[in-house]
């Protein structure tokens, strides 16, 4: 059991940072205000989860303006895709055990 629960990535404890993750491993990218919206969260917590995320090199911040205003999109890594995918498979392994 110890095994298991050792494969498990911190970073995503974090039913937000989860739920980011999940967003963007299947979406090329996605801005701010929508993942705000899918994810039904306040900007500061987003804006505190996306950070720590990027810190860590799960995922990757990208400014730009859209009609003369600021467009702030979001986009996973390689490393982003597979630790999170460990973490997945971590989890499968876990629920799946006999």
């Amino acid at each position: 059991m110890k095994q298991l629960l050792a494969n498990f990535n911190k970073a995503f404890e974090s039913r937000v940072r989860l739920g980011i993750m999940s967003v963007l491993a299947v979406n090329t990218g996605m801005d701010f205000t929508s993942l705000r919206d899918t994810l039904a969260v306040t900007d500061g917590n987003l804006a505190s989860h996306l950070r720590a995320l990027e810190e860590a090199g799960y995922i990757r911040m990208e400014k730009s303006f859209i009609n003369r205003k600021p467009n702030t999109s979001y986009s996973i890594t390689e490393q982003g895709l597979e630790s999170f995918s460990s973490h997945l498979k971590a989890l499968e392994d876990l629920i799946n055990r006999k």
